[in-house]
């Protein structure tokens, strides 16, 4: 709807999609906080991801989409995708501390994979239509 669609609604697509974009990336964060919260009440690991960098890391990604909802619509859109592609990144190598098998972690992968690669096309190619085909 981004490229096809009138103004204004052309713009409200891009501002949904943007919301939409955020909403990901947040829970995909909060996806950490999810799978640490069995730690709370027990002794420290020693490990450092677990006792420390997955509750910091559980965090950025949704300071990052909410500064990205708050600038220019075809930069933010750009900023989520970049972040969805940082977050898998280090996700594959971080998941391994919620699985407790690697055949589940690999299919729970297949699909995390497939799943932030539609999200960035979509808010790649919004990106790009706002910047240079409607300008």
């Amino acid at each position: 709807m981004v490229q096809l669609a009138p103004t204004p609604v052309n713009y409200l697509s891009a501002e949904s999609l943007a919301g939409y974009g955020a909403i990901i990336t947040s829970f995909m964060g909060a996806l950490h906080w999810g799978a640490s919260l069995h730690t709370l009440g027990k002794p420290l690991t020693g490990d450092r991801w677990v006792d420390r960098n997955a509750w910091i890391w559980g965090v950025i990604p949704a300071l990052v989409a909410w500064v990205a909802l708050h600038i220019y619509i075809p930069v933010g859109l750009l900023i989520l995708a970049a972040m969805l592609i940082i977050q898998r990144s280090i996700d594959q190598n971080t998941y391994r501390y919620y699985f407790s098998d690697d055949v589940t972690r690999a299919a729970f992968m297949t699909m995390r994979n497939r799943l932030t690669y539609v999200a960035v096309a979509c808010l790649t190619w919004a990106a790009v239509v706002i910047l240079f085909i409607q300008a």
